[in-house]
Formats: structure tokens, sequence, C-alpha cells
């Protein structure tokens, strides 16, 4: 055993820069990746290589690349989908399903059960369950909708990527628990790059419930967007809020006029209306002015923003991602009971989500460490 204070200190300093050494050529390969955190990788966050412009450079390419892969996929939206989905960066289709088909579908959602994943942020929680084979054969009007082809075709056209996204039944609870403001409720860009998310809202969404709230045309790379990524970037690590550290860039409302951009609008919108959103562009989550939840059928998807290649919709990779996301929360899950605290995405009783008995009410739990879930980027 060492006891020498400086020896030891020599040996902590030794294993440092070796365990760095090891790292670096997977940090370096990274700059080829959607990896976005100034804050994790030192390569990225370099403050001398932001100021040559690389974080810009990333920006530029992967709007390239992306712009080519809608490109490829634009036979899977109607030409006024496409105009505009790439103008705005985003989509609204009220009365998206016919009524009877909503009607179904809303019935099963409402009284679902199965493996609900909850994350506490600030005084929301946000619960979930993942849309793979074992749930889908108990939610045959959510199976349906995920396998017609228009729905299916659309979402990937938005996501440019010909592969499924990931889907979850999706439920927030606004104004929960005690706890400081959501930081979702901030302005914000997901990462570096174009992202889909989308919502088939099965409520009513109003200010009651915090609506999603986007910015047109923000996810557009236009100069002023250019020169407040390079600004952010050479800030990097150093930037005050960790979200924005770790690569999901905040704004405030009141700059947005010097980026050449309009206020936000919050989509207080009809049941059954579908929002599809590039969320590279600035979004949030509303105001919830009371203590209220909303539930929808929520979808992701996110790519390596720099492979020009937009993917076959083969069923083996859906499933390989459901295994894989599965066996990330279970590792997670395991991870935090060694220390002795909880999962950012923690498991919940499965009837959690179910409406039936106490609609409306929140769930309350106690506050932990998942508050700071800095990698969940939820609206």
């Amino acid at each position: 055993m060492i006891r020498n204070p400086d020896t030891l200190l020599f040996v902590r300093k030794t294993v440092a820069q070796v365990v760095s050494l090891v790292k670096l050529p997977v940090q370096c390969l990274q700059l080829f990746t959607g990896s976005k955190s100034f804050r994790d990788n030192p390569i990225l966050g370099n403050g001398w290589l932001n100021l040559l412009g690389l974080h810009v450079v990333r920006v530029v390419v992967a709007a390239g690349v992306t712009r080519f892969r809608f490109l490829c996929l634009s036979g899977f939206a109607t030409r006024e989908q496409r105009a505009t989905y790439l103008r705005d960066g985003y989509l609204k289709i009220e009365n998206f399903l016919p009524p009877e088909e909503f009607d179904r579908l809303k019935n099963e959602v409402e009284n679902v059960r199965g493996d609900v994943r909850q994350c506490v942020q600030g005084d929301t929680l946000t619960q979930r369950i993942l849309l793979d084979d074992n749930s889908l054969a108990t939610l045959p009007s959510c199976r349906k909708l995920l396998s017609e082809k228009t729905f299916s075709r659309l979402m990937r056209f938005a996501a440019s990527r010909n592969t499924s996204p990931v889907y979850y039944l999706q439920c927030i609870r606004s104004n929960a628990i005690a706890g400081k403001p959501d930081p979702q409720r901030n302005l914000h860009s997901d990462t570096f790059h174009s992202t889909m998310k989308a919502w088939l809202f099965v409520d009513d969404v109003s200010e009651e419930n915090g609506p999603f709230t986007y910015v047109p045309g923000s996810h557009r790379l236009t100069i002023a967007r250019l020169k407040w990524e390079y600004q952010q970037s050479l800030l990097g690590s150093r930037l005050k809020d960790s979200y924005g550290a770790r690569g999901s860039l905040r704004i405030e409302e009141a700059d947005l006029a010097k980026l050449g951009l309009p206020r936000p609008v919050a989509f207080k919108v009809p049941r059954n209306t579908l929002i599809i959103g590039d969320t590279h562009g600035f979004h949030r989550r509303g105001e919830a002015t009371q203590v209220s939840s909303r539930m929808e059928l929520w979808a992701f998807s996110r790519s390596n923003p720099f492979n020009p290649w937009p993917g076959l919709n083969l069923d083996w990779y859906r499933r390989i991602s459901h295994f894989a996301i599965k066996k990330y929360l279970s590792s997670q899950d395991k991870k935090a009971e060694r220390k002795g605290m909880r999962a950012s995405w923690h498991r919940v009783p499965e009837d959690t989500m179910r409406r039936s008995g106490h609609a409306q009410q929140p769930i309350v739990c106690e506050a932990t460490a998942a508050n700071d879930a800095s990698h969940s980027e939820v609206a």
C-alpha cells in the first residue's frame, strides 16, 4: 500500500494521463458521429479548435448530409408536407386518425399497463412505456397505426432516416412534485444537427398542461444562426447551463429577434393532432398553469448526421434497437442500485400511467439525483 502522499499523487496523475491517452482515439472518432457534449469530449470542447471553427464545420456538414437524405426520401411525403417541414421545421395535422380509430387508440392508452419508466426533471414527471413487440401485442390500435404505410413513411421522411423511429406511450405530469423549475421549459436545441420527435396527442393540449412550443424556421442554418453557434462553441464546456455544456444549447426568448427569428408558437391543439418537429430548431415544453398531465404517443429518431446513407427499413434493426434500449436501462438500474440511488429512468408501478380512477392526479414521489437527468430531452 502506498502511504507517501507525494507518491500517491504522482500515481493518480499518471493513471489519469494513461486513461486520457486510451480515450483519445475514441474521442477523435466521435468527431464523425452525433456526439455533441463539449464537457464530456475535450476535443469537441477544445477552445482553440472551436475558435478555428470545428463546431460550426460539424454543423454545416451535418446539415448538408441531412439535406441529401431528405432528397433521397422525398417520395415518402407529399410536396406540401415536404415544403412545410423544410420551411417551418414542423408539421401539424389535426384529426389525424378517423374518429372511430382514435377512440379505440385513446381507450387503449388510457388503460395501459406495462413496463413504465419515469424521469424526474424539476417539478415534472415524464412516464414512458416502450412500444416494442411485447407491448404492442396488447395494444392492437397502436400496432395498427405504427404499421400503417402512410404514417410510417411520413415519420421516416421527417427523420431523414429510412428506419423506424423509437415509439413510446408517454405521459407528462406537470407541477406533480415539489422541485426546481422543469429545465425542459427553457428554449433549446436538442443537438447540432436535425433530429425528429413527434407527438400524437391523446388529450387536448392547452396552457393548463404545458403545450409543446416551437420557434418556426429556427432549424434553418442562416448566417445569424451560424454566428450564434460559433459564439456558443467558444464557451463550450464553460457554458453555465449544464445541458448547454453537454451540447443541448439554450437560448433566451429575448435573443430570438437577434437571429431574425419570430416568437415561439405554442401548439394548443385538440386531441388527435399529430405534431412532427425537427428538434435542431428551438423548442420547449410550455409552462403548465396547474397540476396537470397530457398523454401522447411519442416518437424519437436520431442518426449519425455524417452518414449519407438513409438506411433500410428492416424489422431486425427495429428489434435490435429495442433490445439495446432495454439492456441499457437495465444496466443503469444496476449501476444506480450499487450506489444506493435510482436510475434517471427508473421503474414505477405498471399501472402508473392508467387513467382509470385517477385521471389528472399527480404521482407524488421523492425527488432524487434523477432530477438532473441531463441526457433526457423531452418536451
